[in-house]
């Protein structure tokens, strides 16, 4: 998959295409409707696919603490749509002028000038320009104007609700990992590079491996059974800790650390894929590096029993 960084990037070679636009947080089972459609359309067109995103998100540019935490890294997003097939993904910086432009801009700008789009695919509930016009019958309607065709893709549900990604925050927060699954079409994972961190879990006894969350917040806190892929792994069993490292420093940036059980590899500047399979506490601010280190030994403990109780 071609990655575009910017419009100032687009080239004649990117036009005559079938787009579609939108966060794409997750990629979940609603965002793989659209994207399956998009497909669809370009292949019945003879077009490649191409998805535009923007970065920050939005919510993140206006507001970074309050935003939602965000599900996947851009690194993840661009992994699973290239795994999906779609050909180009054009991620845009969203900045001060990319605020100020009204829906018939971004049409003209973008869809028209930039990608001479042929057929545009939305998801039935977004919304773009500073004047939020662009909804699915504006793009059908700016689409008569300027040439291509557009449409909808119908709401994706599960369990009586609509696929999204507030959903699917919501079970992780809760820990819910089967249900986040089902809306996600795969067990939720969290990907990194391993980076050098304080070693402070070498120093008391249980070496971590420290991922690059590359986002301010992740969508769930505390200390997991986890399963551990890459790098030579394939499902290591793991004690993880996502949160912001209480007892050993005041930061407000999430970190993923992970302890690999019965293992000892090194990790450093390796990709791994961390899935998240059980809740066993919440991140706690400790007294002391002793008392951190006997709960610790606790969560190692707990994290064996439940891969030895685990259903089948």
């Amino acid at each position: 998959m071609e990655l575009i960084r910017g419009l100032h990037n687009l080239r004649p070679r990117h036009r005559d295409c079938v787009a579609t636009i939108g966060a794409f947080d997750g990629v979940h089972l609603g965002h793989q409707a659209v994207l399956r459609h998009l497909q669809s359309k370009a292949a019945e067109l003879g077009l490649p696919s191409t998805v535009i995103v923007f970065e920050p998100l939005p919510r993140e540019y206006f507001s970074p603490l309050q935003a939602p935490a965000r599900i996947m890294s851009f690194r993840e997003k661009f992994r699973a749509m290239e795994a999906l097939g779609i050909d180009r993904l054009l991620r845009i910086r969203f900045n001060e002028r990319l605020r100020a432009m009204t829906a018939q801009q971004f049409v003209e700008q973008v869809f028209v000038e930039g990608l001479g789009v042929k057929y545009v695919v939305l998801g039935d509930d977004f919304r773009f320009g500073n004047d939020r016009q662009g909804d699915v019958q504006y793009i059908q309607q700016q689409g008569e104007i300027h040439g291509y065709d557009a449409g909808p893709t119908p709401t994706r549900e599960w369990d009586g609700s609509r696929v999204s990604s507030t959903r699917i925050r919501e079970a992780l927060e809760n820990a819910d990992f089967d249900r986040a699954e089902e809306m996600l079409g795969r067990p939720y994972s969290i990907a990194g590079k391993v980076i050098y961190g304080r070693q402070l879990g070498a120093t008391i006894g249980t070496p971590t491996a420290n991922l690059e969350l590359r986002r301010l917040r992740a969508p769930l806190a505390g200390v997991y059974a986890v399963e551990v892929n890459g790098a030579g792994l394939e499902a290591a069993r793991g004690v993880a800790n996502v949160g912001v490292r209480p007892t050993v420093e005041d930061s407000i940036k999430a970190n993923l650390e992970v302890h690999l059980l019965d293992r000892q590899i090194q990790l450093y500047g390796q990709h791994i894929e961390v899935t998240f399979r059980h809740r066993l506490r919440d991140e706690k601010k400790f007294g002391s590096l002793e008392e951190l280190k006997e709960n610790i030994a606790r969560d190692i403990a707990s994290t064996r029993a439940w891969f030895e109780q685990r259903p089948a």
